[in-house]
């Protein structure tokens, strides 16, 4: 009885034991089962392999049965081997996927042993899904960010040039990452009217949805609502979640193939000027995390634009101030040459028409060796001419001889151009070099050239031909010089030789070049120039300080006739300098000026004063009803065309009334 008591006892304690084990085994949510080496029969089971695999599987698990019959035709084949690999190597761990590899199980093999004989394997299952998930999850974010990083780094001291380029390599990599069909860049108007696609990133086989710079706001207008004026991210895992209102934006959405959509407005000191957005072609669950990272990138590429359009600007600044500075560079060129112009040659003044034609023919012919004949009335400036031909010319390092064929008496005037020997006349003590001999290698300025005798242009022409003469009174010895002649009158020296009274073949060798120097009543705007530049003259000689001349008197000035032309108003300035007390200038013009002047007035200008007087009278206007087109009875379109034709200006000159 105590032996039978005993073995109850022990069969007891065994059943309360196996009974708390298996009570231990199925409160656990793993899944525990053991299997039979010798049959490949469960053993044993708990109820989360049970539960699990009827609710996955619809399998009822019992003691027994295959393994295989369980587990999924994937990884029952690889069964067999697995169980001998725990028999042979002791525990190990696998994984597999289930259910269409929407969830993990990571399984546990280890021999069970009993008295150190193996009878069977343990297995222990846990479902890792979550786990693996939020480890990938991690990991890809880890990426995500490292891609970002990147992408940032190579933005920084990026040349603007490259920029564009720059941020379409960084969206088409975010895309390959995001396994998306195209992430884009779009650019807000100022306005926040329109939405433009500046940059966009996509497969080379994918045609873009719309043309770039297309306005976006037409085809997506409810998705503008919310981006644009409300300012808020738009997450659409599918087109399914577009309200009824959004009908147009899902017709859109139809059209271009996207069934998921991701956009993000970038707010930057609190303005929207861009937006970063993302589509796919089916549903996709866009994780939250992805919102500051693509808003992030796309601050990147924000201001990365910002720097190129400052970078431009300051590339056009620069353009601009190296283009105003070659402008400058031209224009002070062509300033200078214009100083050399109206001041440089010798004293030159005016900018009329007809003196800057003199200045100009100045400009063309100083550079050359040929003969230049100034012709003009007393007074004009004939000498200036001359001098400032000289200065611009390739001698003008040389000297430049002046003779004034008038004022010598005929019995001096051979011995004065080509010299004389001593005893050569009556008087002559000693030997003498004559002017061209002195103006060998420069230029011999020889004025009033009519009024040489027959007998001296014949040497004179000769000197001109072949370079050479002989002095007077002295042995046939030939000089040979080489001289720049320029000559000038107040002759018609093609009346004369047609009278015979001079040379023609001597006409034609000085007059290669011929210059009429204008009379001033030719060019009466140049008078206040010149009547400023005499003040000035006069006031360093007198120490007076004359500050304004009234307009009543500079038209008298310009309406007089001058017949003693600019010699003339420079002696009048002079006289007026000296009888005028204070800062006005007072001139008084010869009364007898009109009834001695012996010069008609040309028809232009005749023309050009009754048009003076127009513009006086009108007070300078050149429409309207008052104006001088109006009291010449012309339109005012031809009015102007004569003003330029005749050199006056469409303003009164500050000259023309004061200093």
């Amino acid at each position: 009885m105590e032996d039978v008591s005993e073995h109850k006892r022990s069969d007891d304690a065994l059943a309360e034991s196996q009974a708390l084990l298996s009570a231990l085994i199925n409160s656990t949510n793993d899944m525990i089962w053991s299997v039979d080496p010798m049959h490949y029969g469960l053993l044993t089971f708990n109820h989360a392999l049970r539960d699990y695999f009827l609710q996955e599987h619809h399998i009822e698990i019992r003691i027994g049965m295959p393994p295989e019959d369980m587990l999924p035709p994937a990884f029952a084949a690889k069964w067999h081997a697995l169980y001998q690999r725990a028999l042979r190597e002791g525990s190990f761990v696998e994984e597999y996927l289930v259910s269409s590899g929407l969830h993990i199980l990571q399984l546990t093999f280890s021999p069970l042993l009993r008295n150190g004989e193996t009878i069977g394997i343990s297995v222990f299952g846990k479902e890792v899904t979550e786990h693996r998930r939020a480890e990938e999850a991690l990991a890809q974010r880890l990426r995500f960010e490292q891609l970002l990083a990147d992408l940032s780094s190579r933005f920084t001291n990026l040349p603007s040039e490259q920029v564009d380029q720059e941020i379409v390599s960084g969206l088409n990599e975010v895309r390959e990452f995001l396994d998306v069909e195209l992430v884009g860049f779009m650019e807000v108007s100022p306005d926040h009217a329109q939405v433009r696609l500046t940059h966009f990133g996509r497969e080379e086989s994918n045609a873009l949805p719309l043309p770039p710079g297309t306005d976006l706001v037409p085809h997506l207008p409810w998705l503008y609502k919310q981006v644009v004026l409300k300012r808020e991210v738009f997450c659409m895992n599918s087109s399914a979640e577009l309200p009824p209102e959004a009908s147009v934006d899902l017709e859109t959405h139809r059209q271009l193939g996207v069934d998921a959509f991701l956009s993000i407005p970038l707010l930057m000191g609190g303005t929207l000027d861009h937006i970063i957005g993302v589509s796919c072609q089916h549903p996709r669950i866009w994780p939250q995390e992805y919102i500051p990272r693509l808003r992030m990138l796309g601050e990147v590429f924000v201001n990365a634009l910002a720097r190129k359009r400052s970078d431009e600007i300051h590339k056009q600044n620069f353009q601009e101030i190296k283009d105003l500075k070659d402008r400058l560079q031209v224009e002070a060129e062509y300033l200078r040459a214009e100083i050399v112009i109206s001041q440089g040659h010798g004293e030159i003044i005016g900018r009329s028409q007809s003196i800057q034609q003199v200045l100009k023919q100045i400009e063309q012919v100083a550079p050359t060796d040929s003969h230049v004949l100034i012709t003009g009335e007393t007074g004009t400036g004939k000498e200036l001419v001359a001098r400032a031909i000289h200065a611009q010319s390739q001698r003008k390092d040389r000297l430049m001889v002046t003779v004034n064929c008038a004022t010598l008496p005929a019995s001096l005037i051979e011995s004065e151009l080509f010299g004389r020997e001593k005893g050569a006349y009556t008087g002559a003590m000693t030997r003498q070099i004559g002017r061209f001999e002195l103006a060998d290698g420069g230029t011999i300025f020889l004025d009033e050239i009519g009024e040489l005798s027959l007998e001296l242009q014949s040497k004179l022409l000769r000197v001109l031909q072949q370079g050479e003469f002989e002095r007077l009174g002295g042995p046939s010895k030939t000089i040979k010089v080489n001289v720049r002649i320029i000559a000038a009158t107040n002759k018609n020296l093609a009346e004369a030789v047609r009278q015979g009274e001079y040379r023609k073949d001597l006409y034609y060798r000085l007059s290669v070049f011929p210059i009429e120097v204008p009379p001033l009543r030719e060019r009466a705007e140049d008078i206040p120039l010149l009547t400023w530049a005499f003040i000035d003259e006069f006031s360093k000689n007198m120490g007076k300080k004359i500050e304004s001349v009234s307009q009543k008197t500079m038209e008298l000035l310009k309406g007089y006739s001058w017949p003693g032309n600019v010699r003339e108003l420079r002696n009048i300035i002079e006289r007026a300098m000296i009888l005028s007390h204070g800062s006005r200038l007072e001139v008084q013009l010869p009364k007898t000026q009109e009834a001695e002047s012996p010069v008609m007035l040309t028809l232009e200008e005749a023309e050009r004063r009754h048009i003076l007087n127009a513009l006086q009278k009108s007070g300078w206007r050149v429409k309207g009803p008052q104006g001088a087109a109006a009291l010449l009875h012309i339109n005012p379109s031809t009015l102007g065309s004569r003003m330029d034709k005749l050199g006056i200006p469409h303003r009164p000159q500050k000259d023309d009334i004061s200093s």
